[in-house]
């Protein structure tokens, strides 16, 4: 099991270069990877616990940008932001820049990606609001931008989006793509069915950012996406733990492994407790 940090990019977060110096210590202390939110406007809105933990200060930064910094100061961590929105992005664009990212980084970039939410990230900006169509956006995106990541001629006519007989280059440092990880609430069964024809799922507890899914149910769903993978390619299974604490707790760990996680995530919604868990290390 791997071990990361999952951490906002808004409030005291929201400042590139605080994200660059946890990311660093990060890497010093023994933390596999660093994962950041992607979230366009402010969740405190939405979320109490987290209007109480980072405030209400609107600022928010972008997590491509501040993914690159990370990258360009880190030499051995995964990254990524967990989850990207994808119907508020172009394929074509996203592609070109998570394949300039990843060779920048060595091939270090993870692309988690989902429908997104809360709604006003798309409604605000005249965006898509509904969730099914969200989720078609989704699955044709996801076959776009694999097919531009090739290298190879694209010619793509789908219901929401157009490739002409085109070609973007350079590639992705990593083959056969960057990894893609699908998250989602975990008590649904289309996200799950979406994850299995890709590299990883993230579920998300029905009380983020203090519920933990349990060991049991993990258990039930790796079995779940395991009966409807085709590919025996390598697949991860991610646990976020809880704002609250460390969790899942170092006693929990074998047991969420044993049902089939391979990467244990841990948060902080305060910037001096993500320094202080950064410190005391990954929970092994």
């Amino acid at each position: 099991m791997r071990h990361g940090l999952y951490l906002p990019t808004e409030g005291d977060f929201a400042d590139v270069a605080v994200l660059v110096t946890l990311a660093r210590e990060a890497e010093l202390h023994g933390w596999d990877g660093f994962f950041i939110w992607d979230e366009l406007l402010p969740v405190y809105t939405h979320s109490d616990a987290v209007r109480q933990t980072l405030g209400d200060s609107g600022h928010v930064v972008d997590p491509l940008v501040a993914l690159t910094a990370i990258a360009a100061a880190t030499q051995r961590l995964r990254l990524g932001a967990m989850v990207t929105p994808l119907a508020r992005h172009r394929p074509e664009i996203l592609a070109k820049q998570t394949a300039t990212l990843d060779r920048y980084s060595g091939g270090r970039l993870i692309l988690g990606v989902g429908l997104g939410n809360p709604p006003d990230q798309f409604t605000a900006f005249g965006g898509e609001a509904d969730l099914r169509v969200r989720a078609e956006m989704v699955d044709e995106f996801l076959e776009v931008v694999t097919l531009l990541w090739s290298g190879q001629e694209v010619s793509h006519h789908g219901s929401h989006y157009t490739v002409s007989g085109i070609s973007l280059l350079p590639t992705p440092l990593q083959t056969p793509r960057i990894p893609i990880w699908v998250g989602a609430d975990s008590r649904h069964a289309a996200p799950r069915r979406r994850a299995a024809r890709w590299d990883g799922f993230v579920p998300a507890s029905e009380s983020w950012p203090d519920g933990v899914i349990t060991p049991d149910e993990f258990e039930a769903i790796v079995a779940d996406i395991g009966a409807q993978r085709a590919a025996r390619s390598p697949f991860d299974v991610v646990v976020i733990g809880n704002a609250a604490g460390t969790h899942p707790a170092t006693n929990s760990l074998p047991a969420y492994e044993t049902a089939g996680v391979t990467w244990a995530l841990t948060q902080a919604l305060n910037v001096d407790e993500a320094h202080h868990r950064i410190r005391r290390g990954p929970p092994r």
